[in-house]
């Protein structure tokens, strides 16, 4: 009896040290691809939301201390581009940007962003497929995001936003946060070029190459190709070809999409991936 106890113990040591070593395997492996910008595997995705908890702290004590927070938000884009729009471009450019800078993870998409009021209805509230919340819950919500992350080690905390209506909100929280975390070695970055290069460089680029009546504010030549660059599945390109003139009143605000393409998309990305890589890359010192 006495010898299977002392076997038992034995076995359960073995299992315990062979858990415990894949475990660390495991955290070592993702804190080295991460780190050198590799990619192509689960373990190496700059997705913070696709690793655990162990990978995420081996990560930070290899380097792995800069953290993305894309902010999209959910609205009416006109007829023709989806209601999710400015997730899933944030979520792909954020996740461009980790890859180029190294060292970077990218947090879960905000998607819940000022929109306008719900009574009476204002903005883009007043159409079906947009969701809002108050100003002071969104920047609640930033603050506390990125409080989240530096309490794990994370020490450059970087919001980028695709949508213009919050942006204030963006610079606010990062500025409150430097304030708190003064003399900690932890800083919040706030990117307005990512926002700003399309509104000025974008747009300026488009008109050069012939497309200036059908740049707008919203919903125009500019929204949609960007929007066609990504996800393609997010345009509704066939009712967009037979489209007649745009108008305020389908949710397009000044400009026109139908000649929008994935190349011309593709240069805005550009822009945006790499005002965000620069910036990053001044932040850390480079």
């Amino acid at each position: 009896m006495l010898f299977k106890k002392k076997k038992n113990r034995i076995v359960g040591s073995v299992l315990s040290c062979l858990v415990l070593g894949a475990s660390v395997l495991s955290s070592s492996a993702f804190a080295q691809s991460v780190a050198g910008g590799q990619s192509g595997s689960a373990v190496s995705s700059v997705l913070f939301a696709k690793h655990t908890w162990t990978e995420i702290q081996s990560g930070v004590a290899a380097g792995v201390t800069t953290i993305i927070i894309p902010v999209g938000g959910t609205e009416q884009s006109g007829p023709y581009i989806a209601v999710g729009k400015h997730n899933e471009r944030a979520a792909y450019l954020a996740e461009k940007i980790a890859e180029k800078t190294g060292k970077t993870l990218v947090a879960p998409v905000i998607a819940y962003v000022p929109e306008g009021s719900t009574s009476p209805r204002s903005s883009h509230m007043r159409f079906p497929g947009t969701i809002t919340v108050p100003p002071d819950v969104f920047e609640k919500l930033l603050v506390s995001a990125g409080e989240s992350f530096q309490v794990q080690g994370f020490r450059l905390i970087v919001f980028i936003g695709d949508h213009g209506g919050y942006q204030k909100y963006l610079e606010k929280a990062a500025a409150l946060l430097n304030q708190t975390w003064h003399g900690t070695g932890a800083r919040a970055l706030y990117v307005s070029g990512f926002y700003t290069v399309i509104a000025h460089q974008y747009a300026d680029w488009l008109k050069q190459q012939g497309y200036g009546k059908d740049v707008g504010q919203h919903a125009d030549i500019s929204d949609t190709s960007l929007m066609l660059a990504v996800d393609p599945s997010m345009v509704r390109q066939d009712a967009l070809h037979h489209a007649g003139a745009p108008s305020p009143q389908e949710g397009i605000y000044g400009g026109d999409p139908r000649r929008a393409s994935a190349p011309l998309g593709q240069a805005g990305l550009t822009m945006q991936i790499n005002a965000a890589v620069q910036a990053i890359q001044a932040a850390r010192g480079f």
